[in-house]
C-alpha cells in the first residue's frame, strides 16, 4: 500500500512569527539556540532574511532559517550551520515533499540557486542522515566539505601524553580559571591581538555583538578566561547546548602560549564536561572556503582527543 503524503505550503518568515518561531525551535528535534531569531537577528542588518516555515493545514512542520543574495538562497550565512529544521524525527518520504514543496516555492518566485549546509549530526536528538540522502536524491551538488573537529563523549578518546606531560606541569603554576564573562577583557587583550598577529583576521562577533548575545543567552554563552596573578594570559568563549558545548572562541597571550594556558583551559574543560553532556565541538580547521586546513590547527585538536566531521555544504540549481 503506497504511503499516504501529506501537502505542504511554503511561505516567508515575518516579524508577526517571532513568538510562533521560536516556540518550533525550542521544541525541534534539530536545532539550537543559534536558531532562535534574537540570535539570528543581531546582525540583520548584513543580511536580507528569506527564513521559510513550511506547513501542512497551517500546522507548521519545518523551518529553513535563510538569506537571500540576489537569486540565490543560502542556509543562514550568519549561522554556522542551517539547513532543515523540523520538528519530529520524519521518514525520507515525507522529507522529500517537504524538500519539493520548498523547491517548488524558490522556483515560483524567480530565485535560481539553493544552497544548504546541514547541521552536524551530534547537535541533532535523532538520526537526520535522512536529508542528505534526499539531497542526494535530488541531485544536489556537494561543493564543499569543511573538516570540523570533536571531542566525542560517547565514543573512545584520548589526550596526547604529551599534552597530559605539560598539563601536569603547568597545573602547579598557580593559574586561575574562572567564568567570569569578562567578555572585554578577553577581547581587547587576548583574542583580537591574537588573530590579527596570527592571521591578520578578525573575530566574526564584535565585542559589543558577543555582550549582547549573552545578555539574551545568558545559560548559553559563557567565557571562561585563565589568569595569572590577575593577569589574563587565555580565555574560550563556550557556547552551550542541550547536549554539547562549542568552543566558538579560544586564544592565548604570548606568555599564555609559553605557559601553555589554552591547553591547560581546554583540558580542564574536558574533563569538567566529560560526564554530563555527549561532545565538545573544537570547530573547524579548514580555511579559503573548504579547500585547505591549517596543519598546526588539526594537530592540536587531535591531540586534545577530537575526532574529524565533515560539514557538507550543498547546492541546488533551481
Amino acid at each position: 500500500m503506497q504511503k499516504f503524503v501529506p501537502s505542504y505550503t511554503v511561505r516567508k518568515y515575518t516579524s508577526a512569527d517571532y513568538t510562533a518561531w521560536n516556540d518550533f525551535i525550542a521544541q525541534a528535534k534539530n536545532a539550537t539556540f543559534l536558531f532562535h531569531r534574537d540570535f539570528m537577528e543581531y546582525h540583520q542588518d548584513r543580511f536580507e532574511d528569506y527564513s521559510l516555515i513550511i506547513e501542512n493545514e497551517k500546522a507548521w512542520v519545518a523551518v529553513l532559517p535563510a538569506n537571500r543574495v540576489e537569486d540565490a538562497i543560502f542556509s543562514h550565512q550568519g549561522l554556522t550551520y542551517g539547513g532543515f529544521v523540523f520538528k519530529h524525527i520524519l521518514d525520507p518520504i515525507i522529507i522529500n515533499a517537504i524538500f519539493e514543496a520548498v523547491i517548488d516555492y524558490l522556483k515560483r518566485n524567480q530565485l535560481k540557486t539553493l544552497f544548504l549546509k546541514p547541521i552536524l549530526p551530534f547537535y541533532t536528538e535523532g538520526s537526520f542522515i535522512e536529508i542528505e540522502s534526499v539531497l542526494t536524491q535530488n541531485k544536489a551538488n556537494l561543493y564543499r566539505n569543511d573538516m570540523n573537529l570533536v571531542v566525542n563523549f560517547k565514543s573512545h578518546y584520548s589526550i596526547s601524553k604529551s599534552k597530559l606531560k605539560h598539563f601536569r606541569r603547568v597545573s602547579s603554576l598557580g593559574l586561575e580559571i574562572r567564568i567570569d564573562n569578562n567578555f572585554q577583557l578577553f577581547w581587547d587583550d587576548v583574542l583580537i591581538p591574537r588573530l590579527n598577529v596570527k592571521h591578520n583576521a578578525k573575530p566574526v562577533h564584535s565585542v559589543e555583538e558577543i555582550i549582547y548575545l549573552h545578555s539574551k543567552f545568558p545559560q548559553h554563552i559563557k567565557q571562561y578566561n585563565v589568569y595569572l596573578d590577575d593577569e589574563i594570559l587565555a580565555g574560550i568563549t563556550l557556547f552551550i547546548f542541550k547536549n554539547g558545548v562549542k568552543s566558538q572562541y579560544g586564544a592565548t597571550t604570548s606568555l599564555g602560549e609559553k605557559m601553555r594556558a589554552l591547553d591547560f583551559l581546554f583540558i580542564n574543560l574536558i574533563n569538567e564536561l566529560k560526564d554530563k553532556v555527549s561532545f565538545f565541538d573544537m570547530g573547524t580547521v579548514s580555511t579559503n572556503q573548504g579547500e585547505i586546513f591549517n596543519p598546526g590547527l588539526l594537530k592540536q585538536k587531535v591531540e586534545l582527543g577530537c575526532s574529524i566531521f565533515t560539514q557538507s555544504h550543498y547546492s541546488i540549481a533551481l
